[in-house]
């Protein structure tokens, strides 16, 4: 495979006929990421959500997550405007409500069983973990918003495993460790 000596980015190693975007995705497709469904309360009352592979803690003091949004989101905006808005940990056996999240429109939550949270966000049924935020800070990313959380409440719902999304996929982490026996690791 010939390799562009100048992909527009400064990426000397992207493959001939792929783009930089796609190969870039393709790239950091490699890394396993945890799949959550952000929500919040609408200025109405009305549930909103978006579905985000991107979140991560960022400080322990004082107690801080991030996920990032897509500029172009039409969803974003209402969350950042709610002030506050909860994380749901999805279960490896939510990838059908994961892809009714991220549809658009008022039938997002159609058929989906949720309670609030003490600040009205969503939390939907069946998750593995929720942490509820205020947004504290949200900051200009390239073609991504970094909203940064507040850390108001947290707690594991569930012991079912997450929901990952790698190489384009969804599926389970099964620890290995758990599945080899102890003679085979030399403790035993």
């Amino acid at each position: 495979m010939a390799e562009v000596t100048d992909a527009g980015w400064g990426f000397p190693s992207v493959p001939e006929g792929a783009t930089p975007a796609r190969y870039f995705r393709d790239v950091l497709g490699n890394f396993p990421t945890g799949v959550v469904v952000v929500t919040a309360p609408g200025r109405e009352g009305e549930p909103l959500a978006m579905v985000v592979g991107s979140f991560s803690s960022v400080s322990l003091d004082p107690p801080m997550v991030m996920f990032l949004a897509d500029r172009a989101s039409s969803t974003f905006p209402k969350i950042r405007d709610a002030g506050h808005f909860t994380v749901n940990v999805l279960a490896a056996d939510q990838v059908g409500l994961c892809r009714s999240m991220a549809g658009r429109g008022p039938d997002r939550f159609r058929g989906v069983t949720w309670s609030p949270s003490s600040t009205g966000a969503p939390v939907l049924d069946g998750i593995v973990a929720r942490v509820d935020c205020t947004m504290d800070q949200v900051v200009e990313a390239g073609d991504h918003f970094l909203a940064l959380g507040a850390v108001q409440d947290l707690r594991v719902v569930s012991s079912k495993l997450p929901l990952l999304f790698f190489r384009g996929e969804y599926g389970a982490f099964g620890p290995h460790a758990s599945a080899l026996p102890d003679w085979s690791l030399g403790w035993g």
